[in-house]
């Protein structure tokens, strides 16, 4: 084995976590390598007939690692199933620079149409609430106006409401209900809920304040708010985002666009995150000054790692209706094997196994790579590792085996 010398492209704090990983799970690799050696200086290297099938071997050979060693090795993967790795014949010469922005239809800007004053304040910035949360106590003389009339309004509706068609008029009958119901929707536009309205018909002590409630599950995002501040009407308050999905926002040249369909697929690159993304809408229209079209992707982003405001790289595919034509991934899944070759690491319920590759393009850390055994692991849903490969490489070759059975 080589010696570590001071060009290594590990650092001394990675070095340290192979050696420790490698004595808590190298046991049964070493005793296969062992075993491997053993055999090679005995007569059981006679007869090579007896050798069990190359699978048997394979799996024999896996290397094991349980789910903490892997977040200790920074050893990512992704199912060779997933969206991501299914895009088809994806161009990776030409990119697209695009920004993250909030799901518009999963975010609520606070806006009372009313002067109010914040009381109390239930929240802190970027706090995660759920529908129904405080968020804020709010009063103020046109919030009491608002709410005296309202009640004075519905009281009278209900008396009206109980008379017979002779002892009033249709057009007075008409005119009360919607004076009561113009009452009813100021206080909605002030984000009280149907709820809270009525309660102020049987408990008029509660009218001069209300608690501002989250309309949604979200993220507490532009409060600015302080306590005694007085919010004009219009004004925002706050801004409630559900992350959990965002949305890509891109000016592509008709070029890069003319070929795009709704529906379609896309890879996202946020960093060192991979995601296909779905266009949702063109605006099919170029702007004036910069000659470009403005272009929305979705992406999922369930567990929150992204945020809008963020930069992304977007990469279309060269035929949309093209097959499945190799997949896209990092650099960090991409490792030497002892004879040269590029190689990926695959999972399945037996380990971690390697597989030679064809790297037909790389461009900006990303490669299309190639080979006949992806679509029977993408059948036996096995994962790709994505990151952390370099680690499991290291392994491979402390434990003197061929994974590759040559």
């Amino acid at each position: 084995m080589k010696q570590i010398t001071s060009t290594s492209p590990w650092k001394v704090s990675n070095i340290t976590l192979a050696i420790l990983l490698s004595l808590s799970l190298g046991v049964s690799a070493y005793a296969t390598a062992g075993n491997n050696k053993h055999s090679e200086t005995h007569e059981t290297h006679e007869d090579h007939a007896d050798e069990a099938p190359h699978d048997a071997e394979s799996h024999d050979e896996s290397l094991q690692l349980t789910e903490q060693q892997m977040k200790v090795a920074g050893i990512s993967v992704q199912s060779l199933n997933s969206d991501t790795l299914n895009l088809n014949k994806l161009d990776i010469q030409h990119m697209a620079i695009a920004n993250l922005v909030v799901n518009r239809n999963q975010t609520a800007i606070i806006d009372p149409q009313l002067d109010v004053r914040v009381l109390e304040r239930h929240i802190v910035p970027g706090q995660e609430v759920k529908k129904g949360s405080v968020l804020l106590t709010l009063d103020g003389t046109e919030v009491a106006r608002a709410q005296a009339d309202y009640i004075n309004a519905a009281k009278e509706w209900d008396r009206v409401k109980r008379l017979t068609k002779s002892s009033i008029s249709e057009s007075q009958r008409q005119q009360t209900e919607v004076d009561a119901q113009l009452k009813k929707a100021i206080l909605l536009s002030i984000n009280m809920t149907p709820f809270q309205i009525a309660q102020l018909k049987t408990s008029p002590k509660l009218v001069g304040s209300f608690k501002l409630l989250a309309p949604i599950n979200g993220r507490i995002q532009q409060d600015t708010s302080m306590l005694g501040q007085i919010n004009k009407a219009t004004e925002p308050l706050l801004q409630l985002t559900d992350e959990s999905s965002l949305w890509v926002e891109a000016e592509l040249t008709p070029a890069q666009s003319k070929d795009l369909k709704i529906d379609g697929k896309a890879l996202v690159r946020v960093g060192e995150n991979l995601l296909a993304g779905t266009i949702i809408g063109r605006s099919h229209e170029l702007d004036k000054i910069t000659r470009t079209e403005k272009v929305l992707l979705s992406i999922n982003n369930v567990e929150h790692k992204l945020h809008a405001g963020q930069f992304a790289e977007l990469y279309f595919s060269a035929d949309q209706g093209g097959d499945l034509d190799g997949i896209v991934v990092p650099d960090a899944a991409l490792t030497r094997s002892s004879d040269g070759d590029w190689q990926v690491f695959l999972k399945d319920a037996d380990g971690f196994e390697a597989i030679e590759v064809e790297v037909v393009e790389s461009q900006r850390g990303l490669n299309l790579i190639r080979s006949s055994k992806l679509a029977y692991a993408r059948q036996e849903n096995a994962d790709i590792v994505v990151s952390g490969a370099f680690f499991l490489a290291s392994e491979q070759a402390k434990s003197g085996f061929d994974i590759h059975a040559h």
